[in-house]
């Protein structure tokens, strides 16, 4: 896959040099054409053949004339990119996915999770080692480590988002593997670092998590990540559209909605990949102290390379080159 992405954009990269290189001759040689013109009629018109009206005239007719020449020229260029477009289309649609959809299982109702001896590589890269973590029912599990140590992976793991290559993860005393991928979802809530919003408005955004969420419900779980205030202040306060891709708003207000989403799905296992990474130590106060508050129903892991973060954990894990200590 990461070599058929490469020879995309090697593909992209060699079509954007073609283009531009024939965008260069063709506006090269349009000028050259113009210019011999202008300098004909200029000396047509000294000899009295033409008037500068004629001047006038033939150069513009010449070079209004260039436009459909162009436009066929750039033709095959613009062809190049579409076939390469449709590809890519096909390419997606003809993907199968990782780790399938699991059903017809019995029902699961969480009473912890456990990663056990977990070993899992992206190709040759080797991730995870040999990891094994205890989350026990409404404990609060804290992993710290340096960027690229694997500790999102561990907790896209445990969503199931891939198949561990060694061990296993259990929720329940269940293999993740067969568990129903209802089940799975209704269990955790995956909070990640970039909260992907949509063009919509705030509320519609939220409610992605739970659907047929009221009013109050979707203020109470803002209020718990510390955003109610921010959306109460916007002019259209929770029906505020929200640009593509969230662009309108900020890092750390796009990663307060991401954990307000969470809370309103109000799932039993929270997994929370760096909360807090893009927030000031005064809202990361006030989320920490509503996750200390949630536990008593809650169970959180909790993902943060900051010390201050960890402060609420019962216990701390430390991934360090894709070990736990």
């Amino acid at each position: 896959m990461q070599q058929h992405t490469a020879d995309l954009a090697a593909d992209e990269e060699r079509m954007k040099r073609v283009a531009g290189r024939n965008n260069a001759i063709t506006g090269s040689i349009i000028l050259l054409f113009d210019l011999m013109m202008l300098l004909l009629s200029a000396l047509l018109c000294q000899q009295g053949v033409i008037g500068f009206e004629g001047v006038v005239i033939s150069t513009l007719a010449l070079m209004s004339s260039f436009g459909p020449v162009v436009a066929l020229a750039n033709l095959g260029s613009t062809l190049q990119s579409t076939f390469a477009a449709g590809n890519r289309v096909l390419d997606i649609l003809e993907e199968s996915p990782v780790v399938e959809d699991v059903t017809g299982q019995p029902e699961t109702i969480f009473t912890g999770a456990k990663a056990e001896n977990v070993t899992f590589a992206y190709g040759d890269e080797t991730i995870l080692q040999n990891v094994s973590v205890d989350v026990p029912k409404g404990s609060v599990i804290g992993i710290n480590g340096r960027s690229g140590s694997g500790k999102s992976t561990l907790l896209k793991l445990m969503m199931r988002f891939w198949r561990v290559q060694q061990g296993q993860i259990t929720l329940s005393g269940r293999s993740v593997d067969s568990i129903n991928t209802a089940d799975l979802r209704r269990m955790e809530a995956f909070v990640t670092q970039d909260t992907h919003l949509f063009h919509s408005s705030i509320a519609e955004n939220l409610r992605i998590a739970k659907p047929d969420a009221t009013q109050t419900e979707i203020e109470a779980a803002c209020r718990k990540a510390s955003v109610h205030d921010f959306i109460t202040r916007l002019p259209q306060g929770y029906d505020t559209p929200v640009a593509e891709l969230g662009d309108s708003l900020s890092g750390g207000e796009r990663q307060r909605i991401g954990l307000a989403r969470a809370f309103l799905h109000d799932a039993p296992l929270l997994l929370l990949d760096e909360p807090t990474s893009n927030l000031d130590s005064l809202n990361e106060a006030v989320i920490l102290r509503s996750l200390r508050e949630e536990r008593a129903d809650k169970t959180v892991v909790l993902v943060s390379h900051r010390k201050s973060t960890m402060g609420i954990a019962d216990r701390v894990y430390s991934v360090e080159h894709g070990r736990v200590s």
